[in-house]
């Protein structure tokens, strides 16, 4: 109990650390969020008549359902930039600093993991505020933004353990990029963020099937809905927290094994 006790408490204080490291630049924030909302609103505009293709499904409006997409792009991608922040801190010598202190080594990878879920869900809330500004509506009531927040957590943890384990590994800014290049668009795309399932190529929606930012852009589209698929939904969230859970072993794995190699 002691030891569960003391986790706690170093990630508390762990977590600390780092938010206050985002608070002294907010601007930061700011900028992060420009890309989301030009998708949002250009995106929301230039193919608003999208909605009214045989097949897409019909009913509201595109930016409703572009919002949930827009959320999930932006929690995976600024997530999938963590690894560099975990490489900042070895190249600093903060990492070591720490791992000569008696600070808890769980709870060293779970501020990194508290952080980012807190930055994206306040990401998420705002994009979801702009959307509302703009037009978007929100019929499934309180419970829809939840679940959009949770979704985008636990797909924002799962490409930022991802990261972290990457960066622990390869210990290279430009391989950090090269991935997060790579991947980032094609997952996109790959998904049903902004074109409807029905409309995809059959191979598309294979692929879309197995890609976690599609569970998470369909688990908050649903939720948003007037009537809620709350069956759909719980499983789409079980796989990502399932996913999430893997991860995370992942990067604590691979913090392990930097630590035995320094």
């Amino acid at each position: 109990m002691a030891t569960v006790n003391t986790t706690l408490n170093h990630t508390w204080h762990l977590t600390g650390r780092r938010l206050h490291a985002v608070l002294r630049q907010p601007a930061f924030v700011g900028i992060s969020l420009i890309q989301p909302v030009i998708w949002l609103f250009l995106f929301g505009q230039l193919f608003r008549r999208v909605i009214d293709i045989p097949g897409f499904g019909g009913g509201g409006s595109y930016l409703d359902y572009l919002i949930p997409g827009i959320v999930a792009m932006n929690a995976m991608s600024a997530n999938m930039w963590a690894g560099m922040g975990a490489m900042e801190e070895i190249e600093r010598g903060t990492l070591n600093r720490f791992l000569v202190s008696p600070a808890s080594r769980v709870a060293l990878m779970n501020a990194n993991v508290v952080e980012q879920a807190v930055s994206t869900t306040v990401q998420t809330l705002i994009i979801l505020l702009l959307g509302w500004l703009g037009g978007a509506h929100y019929p499934g009531g309180i419970a829809g933004p939840v679940v959009v927040i949770v979704a985008s957590i636990l797909v924002g943890t799962v490409f930022g353990s991802l990261s972290n384990a990457c960066g622990m590994l390869v210990r290279q800014r430009e391989a950090i990029i090269g991935i997060n290049t790579f991947l980032l668009l094609p997952l996109t795309f790959l998904s049903s963020a902004f074109m409807a399932p029905a409309l995809m190529p059959g191979w598309m929606r294979k692929i879309a099937a197995c890609n976690p930012l599609n569970w998470a852009v369909q688990a908050g589209r649903s939720a948003l809905n007037a009537d809620p698929d709350w069956g759909a939904i719980a499983i789409r969230c079980g796989g990502l927290l399932a996913l999430a859970v893997v991860c995370v072993a992942v990067s604590v794995a691979t913090f392990r094994s930097y630590q035995k190699s320094v």
